[in-house]
């Protein structure tokens, strides 16, 4: 009885494997190219997400990861194309991340912003907390997001204290 490797094997000729191979190095190399050229940071917030027809689709987390990206779009594409030749890259396609920001990392956010900001300071202390907040927060089960969440109310309400034009 044959193994399902070997039915694959004698299905796929040894260049088609190599072409696969090729296409899935392509995926790991993103670290490697982007460090190549400078924008190593660049890795943690976009990632390759398909090869089609030639384009390199590169799928990033922010417009200011993309303008740094696309300064160094053709130097990209050069190092994809002498990395890759089988693969007869002819360009690349950058686009923003269609995923949404979770309540977390909304949180997160605001958790880390400089206070010295006016607008943001302003906006924060105009907003009202509900009296009956209190017992929606004992409610959420995640310990780490009702700290947080805790944390974002008293800064409000200190914030509250001071004078702001709203």
């Amino acid at each position: 009885m044959k193994t399902a490797g070997d039915v694959l094997s004698a299905l796929f000729d040894e260049s088609f494997k190599k072409k696969a191979h090729s296409y899935s190095s392509i995926f790991d190399s993103w670290e490697d190219i982007t460090a190549k050229n400078g924008i190593a940071s660049a890795a943690a917030h976009s990632s390759i997400k398909k090869l089609e027809k030639g384009i390199v689709l590169i799928e990033m987390d922010h417009p200011g990861w993309k303008l740094i990206l696309q300064t160094k779009q053709s130097k990209l594409l050069s190092d994809f194309q002498i990395r890759f030749p089988e693969m007869n890259i002819v360009g690349i396609s950058l686009m923003l991340s269609s995923s949404k920001v979770t309540t977390t990392e909304k949180i997160e956010v605001l958790d880390t912003m400089d206070s010295s900001n006016s607008s943001v300071s302003s906006v924060l202390s105009c907003k009202k907390i509900p009296d009956d907040s209190a017992s929606d927060l004992e409610a959420i089960k995640n310990d780490e997001l009702r700290e947080k969440l805790i944390k974002l109310g008293q800064a409000i309400a200190e914030r509250e204290g001071n004078n702001h034009p709203c």
